[in-house]
């Protein structure tokens, strides 16, 4: 369990996790509709995905990450490494079509882009990286490397 109060319900929070390098939109919050949107009930699409959930566990072999990503196929998911140690998961979900004859009276499934990016540690095995997809969920596997124990060597102390 974490010693960070969670100040967002019960899920954790990575506020204060310093591997994280997420993008952050300062305008996302502001009332205003992107003007590349037809419908105004529409938020901006821009936006609309930054908030995309990503847990990142640490186990014994590996560093694995999973991102809810629902309606989504695996050919609109990006997983990339820059600079070798960044991982970023990015993807888009398109505007559903608009029928003129359409009258809309709730939307709230969010549509455009998002990105993600996260600084793995040395431990990662960059060259082993494995993503996969299932029931709407984008599961990132990286072993991790084996930490090599110090050679402990007895000296004699003399008096």
């Amino acid at each position: 369990m974490s010693l960070i109060p969670s100040f967002f319900g019960n899920r954790r929070s990575s506020i204060f996790d310093p591997f994280s390098l997420d993008v952050w939109d300062p305008f996302k919050d502001f009332p205003f509709s992107s003007p590349s949107s037809s419908l105004s009930t529409r938020s901006s699409e821009t936006s609309a995905f930054v908030n995309t959930r990503i847990d990142w566990k640490e186990t014994p072999e590996a560093h694995v990450f999973k991102a809810d990503v629902p309606g989504l196929k695996k050919e609109e998911v990006k997983v990339e490494v820059e600079d070798d140690r960044v991982l970023q998961i990015s993807g888009e979900r398109n505007v559903e079509k608009e029928d003129k004859n359409d009258t809309w009276h709730r939307v709230e499934r969010n549509s455009g882009k998002f990105m993600r990016r996260f600084r793995l540690p040395e431990n990662a095995k960059m060259d082993q990286i494995k993503a996969s997809m299932e029931n709407g969920v984008l599961t990132v596997t990286i072993p991790k490397l084996e930490v090599k124990k110090p050679d402990v060597k007895s000296i004699e102390v003399s008096g």
